[in-house]
């Protein structure tokens, strides 16, 4: 049977395969972030995220200074691994960085990215409508996938209003369900949601038929184009305005890398 630091090792090479395999570009910082924090959290590493390494302290007992040693290997650590882990244009901006200015750095220079791709995803949310000729599958399923990007970007809806969001957005032939729905008491995920419209919709109807969705004739889901179509400008804006920020390193270094 092998040690316990053997396993524990085993499982921290496994934790940090994750932020080998999507590494952090100008797209994809909350996800690699709430990586970086699973891994840290398994090696108990994490508290080098909140705040610089002191001075190291003068005259003080063994265990102390100890303490301090630790906190500067983990942090030279957790350096490496960030730097190992995001793309070579990021990597030369952040190389001088300290491990808490470096997080420090990445949560300004990409919150305004997330919040500009929160406020487009929560307006396409309420606006989307369902026509009476389109397919309900189709729609239920763009609107989950706006509702799942809210909750990666940290902003998830509660269960009952995401209900009540997608209910509002259904026409008129489907008042009825909404109705009985309601005095029913009913508390369903939204996937039972989506199979109950799905059922209802052979009886319920309508001026004209709806069209098949993207999913039954094995199309590009219209989810998928919605993700790629913020991702791209998301990328967009934050190409412009790193085009538009001072580089910290130097005219040497730069030619060095």
């Amino acid at each position: 049977m092998a040690p316990p630091t053997t396993i524990t090792h085993h499982h921290s090479m496994n934790l940090r395969s994750m932020l080998e395999k999507e590494k952090l570009g100008h797209s994809n910082f909350l996800d690699w972030h709430r990586n970086l924090r699973i891994v840290l959290k398994q090696e108990k590493k994490d508290y080098v995220l909140e705040s610089q390494v002191p001075e190291e302290p003068p005259s003080v007992p063994k265990a102390a200074h100890d303490a301090w040693l630790k906190h500067v290997d983990d942090s030279l650590d957790v350096s490496c691994l960030m730097l190992a882990t995001i793309i070579p244009d990021l990597q030369r901006d952040l190389k001088l960085f300290t491990i808490f200015d470096m997080i420090e750095h990445l949560k300004q220079m990409f919150g305004q990215q997330a919040r500009t791709e929160r406020f487009e995803t929560v307006r396409a949310l309420h606006a989307y409508k369902m026509e009476e000729t389109r397919n309900v599958s189709t729609h239920v399923l763009k609107m989950k996938s706006h509702m799942d990007q809210l909750e990666r970007l940290g902003s998830p809806y509660p269960l009952d209003l995401a209900t009540y969001i997608i209910l509002n957005s259904m026409p008129k032939c489907y008042d009825t369900f909404i109705m009985n729905y309601n005095m029913n008491g009913c508390d369903k995920s939204i996937s039972e949601l989506h199979r109950m419209l799905k059922t209802s919709e052979k009886n319920i109807p309508r001026k004209h038929p709806p069209s098949p969705s993207a999913y039954d004739l094995g199309g590009t889901s219209q989810e998928e184009e919605s993700r790629q179509k913020l991702q791209r400008e998301a990328t967009s804006w934050q190409g412009q305005r790193e085009e538009s920020s001072p580089k910290p390193t130097t005219q040497k270094e730069e030619k060095g890398c």
